[in-house]
């Protein structure tokens, strides 16, 4: 599946359940792959929801917190022993990578691949990495140690094609290829169409967001303004508040005022505590906020459009 997508691969808090993992998904970018977050068990949900591993080269987590982080180890040695070679690039909290080291160490592998390891507090100012019309940013959440959220933003630049010119000229797909680029169209009469006669805008940029372990903060706001896909963290309902703010996490009203707020285009809850055995009442809350709200799913996929 291409495109610009996420698939849920965990949307549970620090307690696994028999339906729901600690936190994970994949981002697809085109033909490129992103985890944000990789607790236990994101490598078997990779299997089990059929996400190939090959392309997987970029892997972002938020912080150190072990639900967030604990499948990178194993994610880390199937790797090896699937013989891979291409370049791993892992942005993380720094002691991330003295972790990393010493479990490296500890069982003596020597990986065929390198890991290249970009601490995120040197990405305060600066994208993670840019990739063709995607950029890929970080801003700071509040929770009880250093933890980032992240933004990805797709940049549209191709023209589109009028549908009813397309109707009435039939072009070739060479044509409709160079129309996208600019060009303009000669009709078999000799007529010439410009280019902005038989096109439309551009469409703005497809910006998705992820917010994981977060106490609700204004500042956080201004971070996720216009996402066309807001993730955010739910771990407890309203009657919790007290409780949201002495263990630094939201409740899904506080992710239903941030997506409100923010004029977000889609409100996806997650991270769920493992004390609800039915998320309605989660729901229900957040909507009455932001009606655009979903429950995440894992293994769902929800397009950024």
């Amino acid at each position: 599946m291409t495109g610009f997508n996420v698939t849920i691969l965990g949307n549970g808090s620090a307690v696994p359940t028999a339906t729901q993992h600690p936190s994970s998904q994949i981002v697809r970018l085109s033909e490129e792959q992103f985890m944000i977050d990789c607790g236990e068990g994101a490598q078997m949900q990779m299997i089990k929801y059929k996400i190939k591993h090959r392309k997987l080269n970029h892997l972002f987590v938020s912080h150190l917190h072990g639900d967030h982080y604990f499948g990178l180890f194993g994610l880390v040695a199937t790797f090896h022993l699937f013989g891979r070679e291409e370049s791993l690039n892992i942005y993380a909290p720094s002691d991330l990578q003295k972790l990393l080291e010493h479990q490296l160490r500890v069982s003596k592998t020597d990986l065929r691949f390198n890991l290249n390891f970009h601490p995120l507090e040197d990405y305060k100012s600066t994208p993670l990495f840019v990739s063709g019309d995607y950029e890929v940013t970080i801003f700071p959440l509040y929770h009880r140690m250093p933890t980032w959220g992240v933004k990805i933003r797709k940049q549209d630049n191709e023209l589109r094609v009028d549908k009813d010119f397309v109707a009435q000229y039939s072009p070739s797909i060479d044509q409709i290829i160079s129309i996208k680029k600019g060009a303009d169209y000669m009709t078999e009469s000799g007529k010439v169409l410009t280019n902005k006669e038989i096109t439309l805008p551009v469409r703005s940029d497809k910006i998705y967001v992820y917010c994981s372990d977060t106490v609700f903060n204004e500042h956080v706001i201004d971070h996720v303004k216009g996402a066309d896909l807001l993730y955010h963290e739910a771990t407890f309902d309203s009657s919790m508040q007290n409780a949201a703010k002495d263990k630094y996490h939201s409740t899904s009203v506080d992710a239903a005022t941030v997506a409100k707020k923010a004029g977000v285009g889609k409100l996806l809850l997650g991270h769920y505590s493992a004390r609800f055995d039915d998320l309605t009442e989660l729901l229900l809350q957040a909507r009455a906020v932001f009606p655009n709200t979903l429950l995440s799913e894992e293994g769902q996929t929800y397009s950024i459009k």
